[in-house]
């Protein structure tokens, strides 16, 4: 299984109008979910399944890879690395699966893949982490395959 954590792109700024989860993109984030859009297609992913957060901007920044998704709750802001692991069916899928969400979750969620127990890591906006999962010699390992970040 790949797994790739998407953090959103640069929203505007909050307003009093605005609440968080309604907050869009701003251009400059939109440029950069583009950016790392065209970066994923050239990866050449298989069996590709997309889930985002239902706040806007992370919507916004998975439909620029216009690939279609799925809104789960499970990626909301305020979620955990529990959260994000359920919804992606870690690590039993077999193909790729995009989380678009945020911080604290993703960075919380990409040391407990690597290190064993979460810690407080951050992914830049619109950063993407690539894990996969694989069996060598009956012995169960999690890689981190890229990591790409503007």
């Amino acid at each position: 299984m790949d797994l790739i954590l998407w953090r959103n792109a640069e929203a505007e700024a909050p307003t009093a109008k605005i609440t968080d989860s309604k907050r869009k993109l701003s251009g400059r984030g939109m440029k950069h979910a583009e950016h790392m859009a065209e970066w994923l297609k050239k990866q050449h992913l298989r069996k590709v399944q997309v889930l985002a957060s239902p706040a806007r901007r992370a919507r916004q920044t998975a439909a620029a890879l216009g690939l279609p998704f799925d809104v789960k709750s499970q990626l909301a802001i305020g979620a955990d690395a529990a959260d994000l692991l359920a919804a992606a069916g870690w690590p039993d899928y077999h193909g790729t699966i995009i989380l678009v969400s945020h911080q604290p979750a993703l960075g919380r969620l990409a040391a407990l893949l690597l290190a064993g127990h979460e810690a407080d890591w951050t992914i830049k906006r619109s950063g993407i982490w690539w894990f996969s999962n694989r069996v060598r010699r009956d012995e169960t390992q999690t890689v981190l395959r890229a990591v790409s970040n503007l």
